[in-house]
């Protein structure tokens, strides 16, 4: 079974708009495009690289599509070369315009495609950007592991990786290092259902038990 693998930049509070430059997404009046630049350095270049080494395919939102293919065709580097030639899933609802060389759409229902794709044979479908499509993914449980790098500043406004309506999960870290600049990188995989406990003592006091009722 294939995993879909959801790559993200972002920041301490959670921002993940505009990473790489300030024309790349300032909607919404974002200031900050460009964020990560200062902090890359030979770890973090180390990390990006391994990412791509394996056979992958791109799954994308539209916006980042068209970031992407606005861009890459035309670059002549190590990224661009396994960009290009990688086969791109995309959601949109303007199919006709996907001009990016092996660009395939994902139909009018995403999550059923993506359903399916994943019990197909062959290379992880790994996602870059892309926050709507992520939103959708993580509501229907479908992102089997989470690379993050999480760096630091925070940000304030901006489109955010994770919002209200995701499907609790519970996932482990199964690799992490720290670059020179403070970036941590980090890889979480699913690890199961949510387990809750309490550090409550067991007979509570009459002052905690009126809280709990004036908090219902």
């Amino acid at each position: 079974m294939r995993k879909i693998i959801a790559a993200t930049f972002v920041s301490l509070d959670g921002v993940m708009q505009a990473p790489g430059g300030p024309e790349e997404d300032p909607v919404g009046g974002f200031k900050f495009g460009g964020w990560t630049f200062h902090y890359f350095d030979e770890v973090a270049g180390a990390a990006m690289d391994e990412m791509f080494s394996k056979p992958f395919a791109l799954l994308l939102g539209r916006r980042t599509y068209d970031i992407f293919a606005a861009y890459w065709p035309y670059q002549k580097d190590s990224i661009a070369d396994a960009f290009n030639p990688a086969t791109k899933y995309v959601a949109t609802h303007r199919p006709d315009s996907l001009t990016w060389q092996n660009t395939q759409w994902l139909g009018e229902d995403i999550v059923a495609t993506l359903r399916h794709l994943k019990r197909e044979a062959g290379p992880d479908l790994l996602i870059q950007g892309s926050g709507n499509l992520i939103q959708t993914l993580l509501a229907n449980g479908l992102i089997d592991e989470i690379r993050l790098m999480v760096f630091p500043l925070v940000l304030g406004k901006g489109k955010r990786l994770f919002g209200d309506d995701a499907m609790p999960a519970a996932f482990k870290l199964a690799k992490s290092q720290t670059s020179s600049t403070g970036v941590i990188m980090a890889t979480y995989e699913r690890g199961g259902e949510i387990k809750t406990g309490s550090f409550a003592t067991e007979k509570p006091s009459e002052a905690e038990l009126e809280r709990r009722k004036n908090w219902k």
